[in-house]
């Protein structure tokens, strides 16, 4: 057939996404606010002021929007800020109930949080992981060890692990280390020439989230939902954990957690390759790219190891907190003529939504617990479960389970300790176990906290790696569920060991 005699062939139009309704958009919102209203109009229990009532309303709330991630969650602070200044301010004083809290003085606790020391670390860690992307000491850092690690696939996996445990102590901001890592990553694959979808690539991003994630557990200063439930110890005991303290009690569960990631992911995800040649000529060729150690970079190690030291000192050496020491360590690098970090480069830098979720976080929690919200609603989860004369052990095993389950829902550490840890504490307060040690016990439950292991939307950290598109989700999964059943057994075994020794259990 000639061309002319062929039929003609209509166009084909494109058909546009149908787009969604702004119910459908919005069902996360909507969800919330049903909850609200539904336990704002139940009567209010017996032995529960009506504040209590109304926080538990704006908690659930909360917690859908958390979950949903139905709004910003910078937006989401703000909005629980606004319900609980008219909520609480409208509802009767629980110290004096004859008389309303006020507007004005349910703002003052919904922006209490922000007095918080907690929130001075948490905003003071951000700019020092600031300074460390300006400068690029972070990629040195990373690039130096991994340096000396050689060719074999299982040594880089071992220097992988290094390299997340070392940079966990000078980046105290867990998703600022996995973006700091994931380029770095990303050169080790392309230095030893294999597929980016493949098994190594894979196996090896993976790597290096769930390090990061293993020592947000191991190091007090690594995540801000440590600093959460610091703030919260605070509030309720007027004492706190030192940075040593927390060190010497979960030190050994990173290590042991990091062992254990090694052979789980050698294991379900064995490398390809066994040995590629010249991968450690390619990165000491990014190495060399970063030229020789600028002066910003000196200053800024000097200044973060002298900043460990006084952490890891506390208490012992001098009466400097953490988050004092920390904050001074950041008035300095702002110095004149220190030239570190000036504010242009840092305020770009800075995740200002996780400082108004931390702050008003904080507030959430310290309101549950004074108007009895968090206390009442403790008193069910003890009488349910048989709390009330348990064994600590069976307490820690339980309440364990209990997070790492609704850590499932969570996209954020930080949402889930603000939520829950005020209800710990209530927890623990509400049994009778003899010598129950309740700020122990809340530290270790806050370990649990940071079980961000299944998931890829569980953590800000998981999303950075998963967008490499080097991994699947399932393989995140998979390996995820065989390290938290791990990290399970770990934080029984060492319940009934380690932890009763030091006097935590």
């Amino acid at each position: 057939m000639s061309i002319a005699a062929q039929p003609s062939v209509r166009p084909v139009t494109p058909v546009a996404p149908k787009e969604r309704s702004w119910i459908g958009s919005n069902w996360g919102l909507l969800a919330a606010i049903v909850a609200l209203t539904v336990i704002a109009l139940l009567p209010t229990p017996a032995g529960l002021p009506v504040a209590g009532h109304r926080m538990l309303a704006i908690l659930a709330f909360a917690v859908i929007l958390w979950m949903t991630e139905a709004v910003d969650y910078a937006v989401s602070a703000i909005l629980i800020a606004a319900l609980m200044a008219f909520m609480l301010g409208l509802a009767p004083n629980v110290a004096n109930p004859k008389v309303l809290l006020g507007t004005s003085g349910a703002l003052t606790l919904a922006f209490s949080g922000f007095a918080n020391t907690a929130l001075v670390l948490v905003a003071a860690a951000l700019f020092l992981a600031a300074a460390m992307t300006v400068t690029g000491l972070d990629k040195r850092i990373a690039l130096s060890i991994l340096a000396r690690v050689g060719t074999k696939t299982n040594h880089v996996v071992i220097g992988t692990i290094l390299v997340g445990f070392v940079i966990a102590f000078m980046v105290p901001s867990t998703t600022a280390r996995v973006a700091c890592l994931v380029p770095i990553t990303l050169g080790i694959i392309a230095a030893y020439g294999v597929n980016k979808r493949g098994a190594f690539a894979s196996m090896l991003m993976i790597v290096t989230v769930q390090t990061a994630s293993i020592w947000n557990v191991g190091i007090k200063t690594a995540a801000a939902q440590n600093m959460v439930a610091i703030g919260f110890i605070e509030k309720a005991f007027g004492k706190t954990i030192t940075w040593l303290d927390w060190l010497i009690a979960a030190g050994p569960f990173g290590i042991l957690m990091c062992i254990a990631l090694y052979f789980v992911m050698t294991r379900m995800m064995p490398p390809e390759v066994a040995e590629v040649p010249g991968g450690r000529e390619g990165i000491r060729k990014s190495l060399a790219a970063l030229g020789p150690m600028k002066a910003s970079e000196t200053k800024l190690l000097l200044l973060s190891l002298t900043l460990i030291a006084f952490w890891a000192t506390e208490g012992i050496l001098h009466k400097f907190d953490t988050s004092t020491t920390t904050i001074t360590a950041v008035a300095l690098m702002f110095m004149p003529g220190f030239g570190i970090l000036n504010w242009k480069d840092a305020q770009a830098r800075i995740p200002w939504g996780t400082v108004i979720l931390f702050g008003v976080g904080i507030s959430l929690g310290t309101a549950l617990l004074q108007t009895n919200a968090a206390t009442w609603l403790a008193n069910i989860v003890v009488a349910e479960f048989g709390l009330k004369n348990a064994t600590a052990l069976f307490i820690l095993g339980v309440m364990s389970l209990f997070l790492i389950v609704i850590h499932l829902g969570f996209a954020s550490a930080t949402a889930l300790a603000s939520a829950m840890i005020p209800i710990v504490i209530a927890v623990l307060k509400g049994v009778a176990t003899p010598g129950i040690n309740i700020i122990g016990m809340t530290m270790l439950l806050q370990f649990v906290v940071s079980f961000g292991f299944i998931l890829v939307v569980n953590a800000p950290q998981n999303m950075v790696a998963y967008g490499t598109e080097t991994f699947q989700a399932r393989d995140f999964v998979r390996t995820g569920l065989v390290l938290t059943v791990i990290a399970m057994v770990l934080v029984m075994v060492l319940g009934a060991t380690y932890w009763r020794w030091l006097g935590y259990v």
